[in-house]
């Protein structure tokens, strides 16, 4: 039976399969077998014994059912896979690992399936990147309400904030890129890193397996991979889901029944509550802001294996099964579940036009001060004349028009005409649109 949510709610097939326990022990097959061939190729052990071994090193032969066996006797995971493996080698057995300690198998195996994970992410991080371009270009002269510390600030065009938002998550696809090289490297030196056990030719045994495997080769390592390079493939996908978070967060506030200018999908039969027949409860988006902050304490996590006292401990060895397969999985759901909501995104642009109506025409007050000054009025003065017309406004809950029209000192400056034209929001956006138009074109290549 299930007990993890990553196993039966949170998860995407794609992901999950690549930590299944047949694909994480098949990945420590190839290891050995590749082990197996550099050594046939140095003349360290015969070719035909590496053959037997690199065939019978596939979860065909070497099952979980029988390491799990061995395991519960040996209560050495890794030695279990050994003694599998040789038993299925025959005369070939006595060849296999020959040389390595645990973790240059481990850790390699690591290398290939966390290299799998993040080209897994990068794909479909990339594919909701030109999803956020298409709305930015879509949305991009949509006239709205910018909102700062809650309130309504000034105009902004809807288009803008896609714009933003995919212009980080450019930042993260170049972080993986970054990342992918320094997770991409394995390891074969033995228990302590000198390699000592593979003889005088151990610096080309390893250069050779990580030939075979398509890994990078370290320039120095203890009986592990440090652990920076894993931490920083953690923190990357931190990052990822904060972004996802922040994204999910104002999809869901735009979604509030006083504002209703947005909403994530809704099916036609879908429930919000049950108790609430009329709820229409942004429940994906709130979710990718709930497993986002599971994906961030791994960060956490991910920091404390840096620090393994000597040239090992077993320390980092538990929270490693978990902190690699739940991070990558948990930001893979939340990334598609984000591509869902903002590709299937219902806009409101009547209740978009409404709000900005809200406040009477006060969050033109900007505006009125940039013009007040374009006329020749000093800008601390203009900004203090505006202050307190638009403080008169909210008080009197009336129009600023009103205000602005009935003040002498503003009326010296700005015709009626003047007054009306620069209360009009499609008139304060600034270069908005350029600067979508220049996302669109830069990151949309």
């Amino acid at each position: 039976m299930a007990v993890h949510p990553i196993d039966y709610r949170y998860y995407t097939e794609e992901m999950r399969a690549l930590f299944e326990e047949d694909n994480i022990l098949q990945k420590k097959l190839d290891v050995e077998a590749a082990l197996a061939k550099v050594h046939a190729k140095l003349g360290n052990i015969p070719k035909k014994a590496a053959v037997e071994i690199a065939k019978k090193a596939n979860v065909k032969y070497v099952t979980m059912k029988r390491v799990n066996e061995i395991d519960e006797e040996i209560r050495h995971d890794l030695m279990a896979i050994v003694k599998a493996l040789s038993e299925k080698c025959g005369e070939a057995g006595k060849y296999v690992h020959y040389g390595a300690t645990s973790y240059d198998i481990v850790d390699t195996a690591y290398a290939m399936l966390l290299r799998d994970a993040i080209l897994l992410v990068r794909k479909d991080l990339e594919k909701f990147k030109k999803i956020l371009l298409e709305k930015a270009g879509k949305y991009k002269r949509l006239v709205m309400i910018g909102r700062t510390h809650g309130q309504h600030a000034v105009p902004i065009t809807f288009g803008l904030k896609f714009a933003v938002w995919a212009a980080e998550v450019q930042r993260h696809l170049d972080r993986l890129d970054d990342v992918l090289p320094i997770v991409a490297v394995g390891k074969m030196t033995g228990a302590v890193g000198t390699g000592a056990a593979l003889g005088k030719n151990a610096i080309k045994i390893q250069e050779m397996v990580m030939q075979e495997l398509n890994l990078g080769v370290p320039l120095a390592t203890t009986q592990t991979l440090q652990r920076d390079r894993h931490a920083q493939a953690i923190f990357t996908l931190a990052l990822v889901a904060q972004t996802l978070y922040k994204i999910a967060a104002e999809v869901r506030n735009l979604q509030r029944t006083e504002l209703q200018e947005a909403e994530e999908p809704f099916k036609e039969k879908q429930v919000g509550s049950s108790t609430m027949p009329h709820k229409r409860n942004p429940h994906r988006s709130e979710r990718i802001c709930g497993l986002a902050r599971n994906i961030k304490a791994n960060a956490i996590v991910a920091l404390d294996n840096i620090p393994l006292e000597h040239e090992r401990d077993l320390t980092n060895s538990s929270s490693d099964r978990l902190m690699f397969a739940e991070s990558f999985i948990l930001t893979h759901y939340i990334l598609t579940e984000a591509i869902d909501v903002i590709s299937g995104l219902r806009v409101y642009e009547k209740n978009i036009r409404k709000n900005l109506g809200l406040t009477k025409g006060r969050i033109m007050a900007e505006a009125v001060m940039v013009k007040l000054v374009e006329k020749g009025l000093g800008r601390q003065e203009a900004h203090e004349l505006v202050r307190v017309c638009a403080m008169e406004s909210f008080e009197k809950d009336i129009e600023l028009s009103v205000v602005l029209i009935n003040n002498r000192e503003i009326r010296k400056c700005l015709s009626i005409k003047d007054i009306q034209d620069t209360l009009n929001p499609d008139n304060h956006i600034g270069v908005a649109v350029e600067i979508v138009d220049n996302v669109i074109k830069k990151l949309g290549k």
